[in-house]
């Protein structure tokens, strides 16, 4: 494993995809950033942290996914990482909220952005970068952000949370190369919130609904019941959660 420490950088993301662009890195090259002043989210959303106090990097992937249709494989296998090391950090009330994102008291406590790069048909190179709120107690205008600080009432050594998330990373993705992915979509789906609970969504349109969460598809689109008793799915920039 490369690690590779900044001190304030726009993005982790973009740093380690223009380094793969000039030159070979080396698989699971990790860069951790101090300070980030541009990192991105889902839906284009900027992620926002205060220095100092949590972890944000990126993690580059290669020889794991062999085709497109196993894409979401990855997010599923970083989702269920992150959820099990902040289970061994005595983390409560943890659940994954589709796509990526992890809660703690049904408050978001860290994000996840995959990119990935097509290579070849077979070649898939995936920039895994995350967000997780460490020690941060204090979040302005974010009522559904919180920390491990803020759910556990303790402070955590960051350094200590990255190699915990590492190490756990990298044994499953040694398990998902031997065994498949069934074990994880497993884990991933029994601590999927909201999940066959009915709850209202807001579709880009800003048409609410009521749906129930019956799963989500290897592609990783979401199935909703809906009040009509049919299913439809929905990709993540057609639908918000609202709880």
């Amino acid at each position: 494993m490369h690690i590779i420490k900044l001190n304030a950088i726009d993005s982790t993301n973009s740093y380690l995809k223009e380094l793969s662009a000039k030159q070979t890195v080396a698989n699971f090259t990790v860069v951790v950033a101090e300070n980030q002043i541009n990192g991105r989210g889902q839906r284009g959303a900027n992620w926002e942290v205060e220095k100092g106090k949590n972890l944000t990097f990126s993690v580059l992937i290669k020889d794991v996914l062999v085709s497109a249709e196993e894409v979401f494989n990855l997010n599923v296998l970083v989702a269920v990482s992150l959820f099990q090391t902040f289970l061994n950090i005595k983390i409560e009330n943890l659940a994954i909220k589709w796509a990526n994102d992890i809660l703690a008291d049904k408050k978001k406590i860290c994000g996840i952005l995959i990119e990935n790069q097509f290579k070849s048909a077979s070649e898939i190179l995936s920039i895994v970068g995350i967000g997780i709120n460490v020690n941060q107690e204090h979040f302005i205008n974010l009522p559904q952000a919180s920390s491990l600080k803020n759910s556990s009432g303790k402070e955590f050594n960051k350094e200590e949370v990255l190699m915990l998330f590492l190490s756990q990373f990298q044994s499953n993705l040694a398990l998902y190369k031997n065994e498949g992915g069934s074990y994880f979509w497993n884990l991933y789906h029994e601590n999927l919130f909201k999940k066959d609970v009915p709850m209202a969504f807001e579709k880009a349109d800003k048409v609410k609904f009521m749906g129930i969460i019956k799963q989500v598809l290897p592609n990783g689109l979401l199935e909703l019941e809906l009040e009509d008793d049919s299913l439809q799915l929905f990709d993540i920039k057609q639908l918000k959660m609202l709880y």
